[in-house]
Parts: C-alpha cells; structure tokens; sequence
C-alpha cells in the first residue's frame, strides 16, 4: 500500500500569518510532514490538516485537488478528506 500523499497542492504562497494560501500548511507543518514515516501518522496528520483549514475557512478548493491528487498515486484518500469535498 501507498503511502499518504503529502497535503501540499503545489501552491506554496504562505500569506495567510504564516499559512500556505493552497493547503493551510505552515512551513514547520510542512517539515514534519516530511518526517512522518508510518501511514497512520501521515492519515492523522491530513485528518488534523482538514480541521485547520475548516476553522480557517477559505480552503474548499483545497479537497478536489488533494483527491485527484491521490487517485492519481493510487491511494485511498482520508475519509476527512471526501467528507470536507
């Protein structure tokens, strides 16, 4: 089984105090992302990002994307994720 994918879209605009314009992320969210090494570490890491980003709104375009994005690696996506699309 795959991986999860990493939450970035490509974006990377940090304009939002120190959030990413395109997944909400932080530059330090970013970084321990990249560190996480077990599925269900990286699973819980999306499901927490999906809860940022509703509590900062303006982030809606974000869960289309991430699904392509994980059809496309052939993963199976977090259930937060097709519920926030």
């Amino acid at each position: 089984m795959s991986k999860t994918p990493s939450p970035c879209i490509d974006v990377c605009k940090f304009k939002r105090q120190g959030h990413c314009i395109g997944c909400s992320m932080t530059k330090a969210q970013k970084s321990l992302f990249k560190q996480l090494k077990k599925n269900k570490h990286r699973e819980a890491f999306v499901k927490m990002l999906v809860g940022q980003q509703s509590q900062m709104g303006k982030y809606k375009h974000w869960a289309p994307k991430y699904l392509r994005k994980c059809l496309k690696k052939k993963v199976k996506p977090v259930d937060a994720v097709r519920d926030a699309a």
